[in-house]
């Protein structure tokens, strides 16, 4: 859980605070820290007070977005930093297409972890 860079903070189109997360999923907050703790979910630290927050497209109205507990394990297994996460999963690839967030978003899961995989060869 670092500060953002600008370059990666542009890259992510909206952001949720934690108890936002909270009461959209209906659970306590400590759950939701646990969560970023377990490194389940990705958070970092942004804006004028400096709080946690997660990418608004990791987030479903039951949970995270299908695949990317897994897909988080596979990039942090590769050796990929929060940011280095944010960086690949928000920019277009042209053989998904779109990016990597989109492609989970659109239960395309298999194909995202496969060239997170790919990238650990």
């Amino acid at each position: 859980m670092s500060t953002i860079d600008p370059k990666i903070d542009a890259l992510v189109p909206a952001w949720l605070y934690l108890p936002d997360i909270s009461e959209r999923w209906g659970v306590v907050i400590t759950e939701v820290r646990d969560m970023v703790r377990s490194r389940k979910l990705l958070a970092v630290r942004r804006g004028a007070n400096n709080s946690l927050q997660v990418p608004a497209d990791f987030i479903e109205d039951d949970g995270p977005v299908k695949h990317l507990v897994g897909t988080l394990t596979v990039l942090r297994d590769c050796g990929f930093s929060d940011e280095e996460i944010l960086e690949w999963m928000f920019t277009e690839d042209p053989s998904l297409p779109g990016s990597p967030i989109q492609a989970l978003r659109e239960n395309r899961g298999t194909e995202v972890k496969r060239r997170a995989q790919a990238m650990a060869l």
